[in-house]
């Protein structure tokens, strides 16, 4: 992908035309969670499963270690990449803390409170110690 001026935005990584293409298998395989029958083949042989979608050996890799927040650089969407954490019994409010590198409690209470300060969370080329 080529370098677009809002991934100078930090912390996140848009969800834009190109990164669709790279997540298509990764969210496929996401998505497919939602049925039950489909969880069970994913808990009886989750090597099997995976294969069943043409995703890279790098998203099959962030599956394996639950990497959240690299599955969404690879081109997983949010709200597919959620069924993955459903899966594993962490509701959006806790994937979305341990996205954040904070508790539950912490990500609710930050969130309750008008999110994080915009100062220094703009750009990263406004970051002192890049």
């Amino acid at each position: 992908m080529t370098e677009k001026e809002y991934e100078d935005i930090p912390g996140t990584f848009v969800f834009d035309a190109d990164r669709s293409r790279q997540g298509y298998w990764l969210n496929q395989f996401c998505i497919s969670l939602r049925t039950e029958e489909n969880r069970q083949a994913m808990r009886d042989d989750p090597e099997e499963y995976m294969a069943r979608f043409a995703m890279t050996e790098e998203q099959a890799q962030a599956v394996r270690e639950r990497a959240w927040n690299r599955l969404l650089e690879l081109g997983g969407n949010i709200y597919y990449t959620s069924k993955l954490a459903a899966f594993d019994g962490i509701n959006f409010q806790g994937l979305a803390a341990i996205m954040t590198g904070m508790t539950r409690e912490g990500y609710r209470d930050m969130m309750l409170h008008g999110g994080r300060p915009i100062d220094g969370n703009r750009y990263k080329s406004e970051w002192e110690d890049r």
